[in-house]
């Protein structure tokens, strides 16, 4: 049997939407941690030198860095069986993709790093299995790292009452939308059910405090959660068993209270991570085509619920975005007006004018600009 490898970790954010992919799809695979010899010396330089995960190496050699990336190529090479065909969906799955991958990060820093009576046995576990052999020692060092990551994505103490308060509401309308139906756009998983399980996996479905938080306050979310690792629909409770997406284009209501409620701080830290960022481009023109578009470049200020909050201002995260904006713009004017009505019901309009004076693409497993 063709198999596969995936570079990542349990614990690792991005590496759960990647891992859901391949098992939902069928696709055989194995998964280790990257801290092998033959990673370090053939696996690393292919993907650009970068030690992100989750990196894929095919069967056949090839080395696919980043979770989008993986997930694009076997998409591309399945025919996109996860991609709805009806316009609104499958703009609303790419949306999902974005705010799952980039708009939860508060949450999962918070719930991960702020409860260490409950959190930190756990985590100091996982974090020993991702060292290289003879390097257990800096587990703690590497801790510490992830953690000054939670504040610089704005978890500091004034900004903790509105993440919890923002996250606790988020839950309650995600958990009454999966009531209804098994994933996002009905009984078949899209793209943006895999953005959305990276920080609700790794993170606050599986760390002790966020972990019994879902199970108490959110158990539909928790089955959804479940079901997202497991190869079968796993729909049981569900009387329709129809492996597919909602019929007629269908945007529930409860999704829309999902996105309503993801737009309080996803939506104003876009739109100041753009100026942000374009402010900074506009400072550097000699930036040479392919030259590498690093993480952050520099914070952004926004308010949330009157709270300020600063968080690093990311232009991956307008990566994925422009793939929300292409669909858009692609489509019929008919048929733009009608996205724009569901985007303004949701609060999001405000996102399809939220780009980068600069593009990003990927060349040599990197995000370049261009």
């Amino acid at each position: 049997m063709t198999q596969h490898t995936l570079y990542g970790s349990a614990l690792s954010l991005y590496t759960g939407r990647a891992r859901s992919y391949l098992i939902k799809a069928g696709i055989a695979y194995r998964e280790t941690t990257p801290t092998t010899e033959h990673y370090i010396k053939i696996v690393l330089p292919a993907a650009g030198n970068r030690q992100g995960i989750p990196t894929l190496e095919t069967a056949e050699g090839e080395v696919i860095r980043d979770g989008a990336a993986i997930i694009d190529h076997f998409e591309a090479l399945g025919g996109h069986l996860f991609s709805p065909r009806g316009l609104k969906q499958n703009l609303v799955s790419r949306l999902f993709d974005v705010l799952g991958a980039e708009g939860l990060l508060r949450p999962a820093m918070h719930y991960r790093w702020n409860f260490d009576d409950q959190n930190l046995d756990f985590l100091r576990f996982h974090f020993q299995t991702m060292m290289p052999k003879g390097m257990e020692e800096k587990t703690d060092r590497a801790m510490q790292a992830m953690r000054r990551a939670g504040q610089g994505f704005g978890v500091l103490p004034e900004s903790v009452p509105v993440v919890e308060s923002s996250y606790e509401a988020f839950l309650d309308t995600l958990d009454a939308h999966f009531s209804a139906v098994p994933y996002l756009l009905g009984n078949r998983p899209c793209i943006g059910d895999f953005g959305m399980i990276a920080p609700l996996y790794a993170h606050l479905g599986r760390d002790p405090k966020p972990l019994s938080m879902m199970q108490a306050r959110a158990p539909h979310v928790f089955r959804w959660v479940e079901r997202m690792n497991r190869p079968e629909p796993d729909i049981g409770e569900f009387e329709n068993q129809i492996d597919d997406y909602l019929p007629d284009d269908e945007i529930p209501a409860t999704l829309v209270a999902v996105m309503q409620c993801m737009a309080r701080d996803f939506v104003p830290e876009t739109l100041a991570a753009a100026t942000v960022i374009n402010d900074w481009l506009a400072k550097s023109l000699e930036l040479a085509d392919g030259t590498t578009a690093e993480r952050g470049v520099g914070f952004c200020q926004f308010d949330v619920d009157d709270v300020a909050i600063s968080a690093l201002a990311q232009p991956y995260r307008f990566y994925l975005l422009a793939r929300v904006q292409e669909l858009y713009e692609s489509a019929a004017d008919s048929e733009q007006s009608a996205l724009i009505s569901l985007l303004e019901s949701a609060d999001m309009s405000a996102l399809l004018g939220a780009k980068l004076t600069r593009k990003i693409d990927r060349a040599a497993n990197l995000e370049v600009w261009s």
